[in-house]
């Protein structure tokens, strides 16, 4: 595979052996070939990225799993130590962590930037994530922290049934028997000491229905799916409790209480809730699915979260699918900590995300329209002084404003217009006024008008 690197503004090219190389190889391969070359040690610290700001943080991943073709470009980005500019770099973190962007491309800026924030700065706020297959260890999804909390789990086996319920919802399934709250497991969920049974239907499906079955045997979990409507559609899968359970699982804690969610949740997936799902579509005779629509809800979570809260409240007005999956707590729960950072630390999970968003935003609408309002000059402040009127007065004109519109107020024009030119007195039989020319002789205005 023929790669492009780019390092420091330099474009370099690479070509990586194998026929699966992972990004721990490609990494290795550009710190024996690649950095010497530039003039950095082999022993610098650099990551991998696709577009300069996202870390490829998985090194045991295959380049084609990354979505990685031959002809691509990588980025490597380098910390602010390893630029040539050290001197420059140096001033700026003592300055301001705004300022180290003069000395560096705005690749090593994007990531490096939390290293030379500023002490007295905001801390930027913490990624959390909202799938299982986000999750790196010691980290949750909401939703498995809330149902890990209220499904009393009384060994590994029923937290990683817990775990597939979780990821079967993500999926797009609707557990079915019984109108449950979101945090809590279906019941009956639990059999026996070694069964487990759940029901399942799904919007894209009609009105099929899948069955999960759990069996323990010995240190393995098998996990058996069916469509109820296709006899042969049964699919099996067998999962080792030890290999995703840590020792804490009885802590309480979901975060604690897992590990490598990322595998499992691709392992599951993959092998039996999608296959469940086309299994379901073909045995109901269901055309293909196109569109947002045909996503999983994963999927389509992640797009979700991209958008601004306008253009998702539009898009939830566009059927029951999207309004449904556009009123995910754990997506208003990311949006609010990503458009009002520091404010939703203190909250608990199971808060209403969505009215503290909408509380939050109607709050700064409110105190921005104050701030305009303070700054806007009142009415009747006219920040230009207004003309004088011409002097000496000109008398009207036949024919102007005052003969085409007669309705006009009396003193907009400097005098009205009289047929002939003028009258001789004002109304109360004075002489109208004469004005004196720049010779110093007296001068009858009307005189020009003959």
């Amino acid at each position: 595979m023929k790669l492009r690197v780019r390092i420091q503004r330099q474009t370099s090219r690479l070509e990586v052996q194998g026929e699966a190389p992972t990004l721990q190889e490609l990494a290795e391969l550009i710190r024996q070939t690649l950095l010497p070359s530039h003039g950095l040690s082999a022993d610098t610290a650099f990551g991998l990225s696709l577009n300069g700001s996202d870390l490829l943080s998985d090194s045991a991943q295959t380049l084609v799993s990354c979505g990685i073709d031959s002809g691509d470009l990588i980025w490597v980005l380098l910390p602010p130590s390893a630029a040539p500019e050290t001197s420059a770099v140096t001033d700026a973190q003592q300055s301001c962590g705004s300022a180290c962007s003069s000395a560096h491309s705005q690749v090593s800026r994007v990531w490096w930037s939390r290293d030379c924030r500023c002490p007295d700065a905001d801390p930027a706020p913490l990624w959390e994530p909202i799938l299982c297959s986000e999750a790196e260890d010691g980290q949750a999804p909401l939703s498995l922290d809330l149902l890990y909390h209220t499904a009393q789990v009384s060994c590994p086996d029923d937290a990683v049934v817990v775990a597939s319920h979780v990821l079967m919802l993500e999926a797009g399934f609707t557990s079915q028997g019984c109108a449950m709250k979101p945090a809590e497991m279906p019941a009956g969920w639990r059999s026996s000491a070694t069964t487990y049974r759940l029901q399942y239907t799904h919007p894209l499906c009609g009105s099929s229905s899948a069955s999960v079955v759990g069996v323990v045997m010995g240190p393995q979990l098998v996990v058996n799916g069916e469509v109820l409507e296709n006899v042969g559609s049964v699919r099996k899968l067998q999962l080792k409790a030890s290999s995703f359970v840590t020792q804490e699982w009885a802590g309480g804690s979901a975060a604690a209480a897992f590990k490598d969610l990322r595998k499992l949740s691709r392992v599951f997936k993959d092998q039996l809730a999608y296959p469940l799902i086309a299994a379901a579509r073909e045995a109901m005779a269901l055309p293909w699915a196109f569109g947002l629509q045909a996503l999983p809800p994963e999927l389509l979570l992640r797009v979700l979260r991209l958008l601004d809260v306008r253009s998702l409240l539009r898009l939830s007005a566009v059927c029951r699918l999207l309004n449904a999956a556009a009123a995910d707590s754990s997506l208003w729960r990311h949006l609010y900590r990503r458009d009002f950072p520091g404010s939703g630390g203190n909250r608990s999970n199971d808060s209403d995300w969505k009215e503290l968003y909408k509380t939050m935003f109607v709050f700064r609408s409110e105190s921005r329209r104050s701030a305009t309002r303070l700054m806007t000059p009142p009415i009747g402040h006219h920040i230009f002084h207004p003309l004088p009127r011409p002097f000496p007065p000109v008398p009207g004109i036949i024919g102007g404003d005052y003969d085409q519109r007669p309705n006009l107020p009396h003193g907009l024009l400097p005098r009205p217009r009289h047929d002939p030119i003028g009258p001789l007195s004002d109304p109360l039989g004075r002489p109208l006024p004469r004005f004196r020319s720049f010779g110093g002789k007296a001068a009858d205005i009307r005189r020009g008008f003959i």
